[in-house]
């Protein structure tokens, strides 16, 4: 796998940073108040053109729901994106999202180790 270059860097930097404040603002009227979706992280192919935006989403047990909804507005997101961020970025990325479980994972883990160590079973 190629190294990153500085430019995918502040490109994803610049994605990272507006999309997340666009989903403070846009983000109730599309998958609702109460739950809460952060970006974790944004990879951006090499010749820009692309870029995976990771989402952790919080407050909802069907995360993937959260996700899907913001795909049905996929097209009413990038606009809104675009006009954010065109100053900044002359060919404005297409953006996949993806679901960031690693907090999830974490949690999982953490509960599974503290049952093994309350069954004095960790050795």
């Amino acid at each position: 796998m190629a190294k990153e270059t500085k430019r995918q860097r502040q490109v994803a930097e610049i994605i990272k940073r507006h999309f997340s404040m666009l989903l403070q603002q846009e983000g109730g009227l599309i998958y609702g108040h109460e739950v809460l979706v952060t970006v974790t992280e944004v990879k951006v192919s090499p010749d820009l053109n692309l870029a995976k935006v990771y989402l952790s989403v919080y407050n909802t047990e069907n995360k993937q729901a959260v996700i899907l909804q913001m795909e049905e507005q996929r097209y009413h997101l990038q606009n809104v994106f675009y006009q954010r961020i065109r100053k900044q970025i002359r060919r404005v990325p297409e953006l996949n999202y993806y679901l960031d479980d690693t907090l999830d994972e974490m949690y999982r883990l953490r509960d599974l180790f503290d049952r093994l160590e309350g069954d004095n079973q960790m050795g």
